[in-house]
């Protein structure tokens, strides 16, 4: 069974270990699958489907191409207390100046407009996180239910 690690509990309550970037798996398929494409020459097949009327779609192949080279480089293999994540954060600068673990240990959060940037990736994940930090420990939100995304009620 893989072992949860308190490191990578983010200043902002998300759980860097549940990350596409951390965990790498996506940026693996993505390559994995530029490597098929390769192989298959799928650019020529793209090329030539998207001047039939049913191909249109392959008319962006290399565009689609180029975001699965983004995925690729998207990796994170620090987590956010070890360094990784975006360097402009917010979140982690407040923390560290406040000399706190993270968001939980700060009566403000509910409210703090620094922790909307995260809305449009992850919904209310982060609050709900930050909740059961506050109310259960680091050992409890560890062995608990962790969210990545939810939808905002508000």
């Amino acid at each position: 069974m893989k072992t949860e690690d308190e490191s990578l509990i983010a200043y902002c309550g998300l759980y860097c270990g549940d990350c596409h970037g951390y965990t790498g798996k996506i940026p693996d398929l993505a390559r994995d699958l530029r490597k098929e494409l390769r192989a298959y020459r799928y650019d020529k097949f793209a090329e030539f489907i998207a001047g039939e009327g049913f191909g249109k779609v392959f008319k962006d192949y290399n565009k689609c191409y180029e975001v699965l080279g983004g995925m690729v480089k998207f990796r994170c293999r620090k987590g956010c207390k070890n360094g990784g994540g975006p360097p402009f954060c917010k979140i982690r600068k407040c923390c560290q100046k406040k000399g706190i673990e993270g968001c939980w240990e700060c009566d403000d959060f509910e409210t703090c407009g620094k922790l909307s940037f995260l809305e449009p990736v992850h919904g209310n994940a982060h609050i709900k996180n930050l909740k059961t930090l506050k109310k259960k420990g680091v050992e409890g939100f560890l062995r608990g239910k962790r969210y990545w995304y939810t939808e905002s009620t508000t």
